[in-house]
C-alpha cells in the first residue's frame, strides 16, 4: 500500500482512526518468519523483529536471523542491530519497535511484527507499567552483588522479601531477579503490587491484529530438531566459539541464548558434538513447548494457524489481513 493511499483513506476515514500493525506471533521454528516475509511483499509492508536474540548483531546463525537474500526483499528492522555486551529489556525494545512502527506508517509501509519472545509482544500490544526511579548508588550495588555472589544468591534474597513475585522467576534470570531487588529497596513494595496500582496502557492509534502459529508438537519438535542439524552445517559452533573468546559477562542476555552453553560445552572438551547437538535439540523443544503454553494461555489472536507454515493457507490469511486493514477502529 503506497504512502498516498494510505494519506488518503487516513484522511477520509477520520483522525481517530487507528493504525494497523500486523504481529505474526508463535513457537520458534513454526514459520512465522517465513509468513512475516510472505505477507510484507504482498501488502508492502515493513518486518519488524520481535525477537530477543534475533536483536544481537553476534548470533546471525544460532538465532536464524533472515539472510541477505530475505532482506532484499522487504524492509527489515531491529535484526542484529544491538551489540551483544548491551542488554535489551522489553522496555527498551518496546520503545525501539513504537519508532519503527510509526517510521512504517509515516513511510506507507504496513508494520508486520514478528517474533516468539511473548515478554516483547505483551509489552508493546498491552504496553508497561511505569517503574520508580532507582536510586544509582543501589543498582550499582546490586550489580556489584550479581557478579561476586551469583544471581541464585540474590533470587534467595528475593524469595526472603518477595516469594510471590520470585517464584515467578528463574534464579538464572539475572535482569529479572536484579529489577525485582531494585523495585523492592527502593520502595519497599512488590514488584507486582506497583504494577497493578500504576496500570499499564496500550498504545494509542495502533490497532493490532494478530495472527498466531499453534502447530501440533509433533511438527514443531521435528522442525525443532532439523533447523539444530542445519545450523550445525551452516557453522554455528564457530558463531559461539567467536562469542565466547571475547570474554563476556556470563549474566548478559547473549550468552544465555539457546545453544550457547550446549555448544560450549562441545568447544570446551566436555561433550561431544552429538551429544551437544542432541543437547540443544532438547533444550530448544522444551523452549518451543513452554512458548506454546505461554501463547495459549494469552489468549491474544485474531486468527489462529494450527500447523506449520506452507504457502497453502496464504489466502486465507491475506484475507483477514484485507478485512482488518479496512476495519476502522474508534
Amino acid at each position: 500500500m503506497s504512502k498516498s493511499i494510505v494519506e488518503q483513506r487516513d484522511k477520509c476515514l477520520g483522525k481517530e482512526l487507528k493504525r494497523t500493525v500486523l504481529v505474526v506471533a508463535g513457537p520458534t521454528a513454526s514459520g512465522k518468519s517465513a509468513l512475516a516475509l510472505t505477507v510484507a511483499e504482498k501488502f508492502g509492508g515493513m518486518v519488524i523483529n520481535a525477537d530477543s536474540v534475533q536483536v544481537y548483531r553476534e548470533l546471525k546463525i544460532l538465532s536464524n536471523r533472515p539472510t541477505r537474500e530475505q532482506e532484499a526483499r522487504a524492509p527489515h528492522r531491529l535484526f542484529g542491530n544491538l551489540s551483544a555486551t548491551e542488554v535489551c529489556s522489553a522496555a527498551h525494545w518496546r520503545t525501539l519497535a513504537l519508532a519503527e512502527i510509526s517510521a512504517a506508517h509515516e513511510a506507507g509501509h504496513v508494520p508486520v511484527v514478528t517474533g516468539g519472545t511473548g515478554l516483547y509482544l505483551k509489552a508493546l500490544i498491552e504496553g508497561l507499567s511505569p517503574m520508580p526511579d532507582i536510586p544509582l548508588d543501589l543498582r550499582r550495588a546490586l550489580k556489584r552483588r550479581l557478579v561476586v555472589e551469583g544471581s541464585t544468591v540474590l533470587h534467595k534474597e528475593l524469595y526472603r522479601y518477595d516469594p510471590i513475585v520470585a517464584v515467578r522467576i528463574q534464579p538464572r534470570d539475572s535482569q529479572r531477579v536484579l529489577r525485582a531487588l531494585e523495585v523492592f529497596q527502593a520502595t519497599g513494595c512488590s514488584i507486582t503490587k506497583f504494577q497493578k496500582h500504576f496500570k499499564a496502557a496500550p498504545p494509542p492509534g495502533l490497532h493490532f491484529a494478530i495472527i498466531l502459529f499453534q502447530p501440533p508438537r509433533d511438527q514443531l519438535y521435528a522442525m525443532c530438531d532439523s533447523r539444530l542439524v542445519s545450523m550445525v552445517e551452516a557453522g554455528v559452533v564457530e558463531e559461539i566459539r567467536r562469542l565466547r573468546s571475547v570474554g563476556l559477562d556470563p549474566d548478559l542476555p547473549i550468552m544465555k541464548a539457546l545453544g550457547v552453553t550446549e555448544f560450549g560445552a562441545h568447544i570446551d572438551g566436555h561433550r561431544s558434538m552429538q551429544e551437544a547437538l542432541s543437547d540443544a535439540q532438547r533444550s530448544t523443544r522444551r523452549y518451543a513447548k513452554r512458548q506454546t503454553t505461554w501463547f495459549k494461555n494469552q489468549n491474544i489472536a485474531d486468527f489462529y494457524i494450527n500447523t506449520q507454515y506452507s504457502e497453502s493457507i496464504n489466502e486465507k490469511i491475506f484475507s483477514f489481513i484485507r478485512q482488518k486493514m479496512l476495519t476502522i477502529t474508534e
